[in-house]
């Protein structure tokens, strides 16, 4: 095993490597790179790996994959690697692994080696960093962290088992990237079976009633897992109920629909939703999770969008709480993909209405309704942040103050606040934040996508607790008095603590249960376009 020392040394000399003109270059495989491009490859273009194939190869240019007979057994390990390629959620075709066994049949050797190189340094990017921004990200995520030239020579060349080297070295670390992997693997092998669709219903089937698919129902329940292969159902069998019913409410509950056993359009709808498409969704789900850092200096909280689901994590990244949300609807209120930190916790808070909501909905309200303020605890301020009185009602004056900023409205803090009594201060440039809210019954809802934005939580007193481990023994009875209290008053966090707000349609529980989540914002079809466009995907070197 090389000592630490002569891998950074080694490392150094890699990254000082000039790349070397296509006249000087001392050999063919020098030319090769000096190009940054071959016609051997599928994405011929490859200028963006340009720096890394020169760390790789100089200052000799040698093969690194061959020897006077042809591929090396690493050079062969490594092909089968990249052909495997869609078990960890890539497409095997964008590293050549349908082209592999021509190339090798009518060696080319210089192309040869440089395309096994490249293909391999792209294959180790698209795990570690991601292959496509995907959309509407504002992750931090030029970490530079991962020396893919000398993890390919120093590790991956001589690694015994290079699969679970990879694993534990170079992909995302959290249990939920690991279990969509895991469940990957079992519906590539069922998107090869036959499917056959349920018929457009003319009514809804209730328990209890007659359905004449009653057959291909129970066979598509098996098929995707929410009914035991073992339950005995007969064939001639026409009524909806039992362990059918069961399986559909089992159905549901995977499918962010209501599990109330209805048999309707919107069940039959994802009922007939080809598996391929959930393949596409696990796989995206992946990628996702390869845009976001690896570690983090505090385990973090993670806020799945279209699952409308909040998860503290631990040091292991395992999840130690977990929680319903309600997110921004999917019209003009979309919550925002974003990673900051949870730096404070605020006790009894005010509610600053935002002067979007006061322009497209409350100023219409005061309008027409003077007395609006009082009677719902609302507050007139001025930039000053003091209250402006208004004790027989809002005047012309003030009105035309809320119209040109001038002034502002706040609700004032307790039970029903907007905000409830607790909010989770997370600064971040889109002014969004978690919070407590005095609407509890939406959370019974399977659809949550009801607010301006900010994300509502169902269990505060829970992330509050969690959140303030440390922290002068907040205790669940000492945040309870807090909330229940006379004041308003901030607590700042001794450590930060990172939040992440995520975007994925599929998530597979600790039970191995895949759940598939509808496309909210409809960003699944944005990013699966750009995971089919071609290299150079980067604009630089990562």
């Amino acid at each position: 095993m090389l000592r630490l020392s002569a891998l950074i040394v080694l490392s150094a000399a890699l990254a000082s490597a000039q790349s070397p003109s296509y006249e000087s270059c001392p050999n063919n495989i020098c030319k090769v790179v000096a190009l940054g491009r071959s016609g051997d490859l599928r994405w011929p273009d490859f200028v963006d790996f340009r720096s890394r194939l020169v760390a790789f190869y100089a200052p000799t240019y040698s093969p690194a994959w061959l020897t006077e007979d042809g591929p090396t057994p690493q050079a062969l390990a490594m092909i089968s690697l990249l052909k495997a390629a869609d078990l960890r959620g890539l497409k095997p075709e964008d590293y050549n692994a349908d082209l592999w066994e021509e190339q090798i049949a009518h060696l080319d050797r210089s192309q040869f080696d440089v395309c096994l190189t490249v293909s391999l340094m792209r294959y180790l990017a698209d795990l570690h960093f991601g292959k496509a921004n995907p959309g509407f990200y504002h992750l931090e995520t030029k970490y530079r962290d991962f020396d893919i030239p000398s993890f390919l020579r120093l590790k991956l060349m001589g690694a015994t088992d290079p699969s679970a080297l990879i694993t534990a070295e170079v992909e995302p670390p959290y249990e939920g990237y690991k279990r969509a992997q895991q469940a990957l693997a079992e519906y590539l092998i069922k998107v090869r079976e036959p499917e056959t669709a349920l018929s457009d219903l003319a009514a809804t089937v209730e328990p209890e009633s007659h359905y004449s698919e009653v057959k291909l129902l129970r066979q598509r329940l098996q098929q995707l897992g929410d009914l035991p292969g073992g339950e005995t159902i007969p064939e001639n069998a026409s009524l909806y109920s039992g362990a059918l019913v069961d399986g559909v409410i089992h159905f549901q509950a995977r499918h962010g629909l209501e599990p109330d056993g209805r048999l309707g359009t919107a069940t039959l709808i994802q009922l007939n939703v080809p598996l391929s498409q959930r393949v596409l969704q696990l796989r995206l789900a992946m990628e996702r999770w390869r845009w976001v850092p690896h570690t983090f200096s505090h385990p973090p909280i993670v806020v799945n969008i279209p699952e409308f689901t909040l998860r503290t994590l631990n040091s292991s990244y395992e999840t130690d709480l977990e929680m319903k949300v309600v997110v921004g609807s999917s019209y003009e209120n979309e919550t925002p993909v974003f990673s900051a930190n949870l730096t404070y916790i605020t006790f009894r808070p005010y509610w600053n209405v935002p002067s979007s909501i006061l322009e497209n909905e409350m100023i219409s309200r005061l309008e027409q309704d003077r007395d609006y303020l009082a009677t719902h605890r609302y507050q007139l301020v001025n930039a000053a942040e003091r209250v402006v009185p208004a004790p027989k009602g809002l005047t012309d004056s003030m009105l035309n103050g809320l119209r040109s900023g001038r002034y502002r409205i706040r609700q004032m803090p307790g039970p029903g606040c907007a905000l409830g009594l607790i909010r989770f201060g997370i600064p971040n440039e889109h002014n969004v934040y978690l919070h407590d809210t005095p609407s509890q019954t939406i959370f019974s809802l399977a659809r949550r996508d009801f607010s301006h934005g900010c994300v509502r939580i169902e269990r505060p007193v829970q992330l509050a607790e969690w959140s303030l481990r440390g922290t002068d023994s907040w205790s669940q009875a000492k945040i309870l008095m807090a909330m229940h209290g006379g004041r308003t008053f901030q607590v700042n966090l001794k450590n930060p603590i990172p939040v992440l707000l995520v975007y994925a349609t599929a998530v597979v529980l600790r039970n191995n249960e895949v759940r598939f989540a509808s496309d909210i914002y409809r960003q699944d079809a944005l990013l699966a376009d750009r995971l089919a466009q071609g290299y150079p995907s980067r604009t630089t070197d990562q």
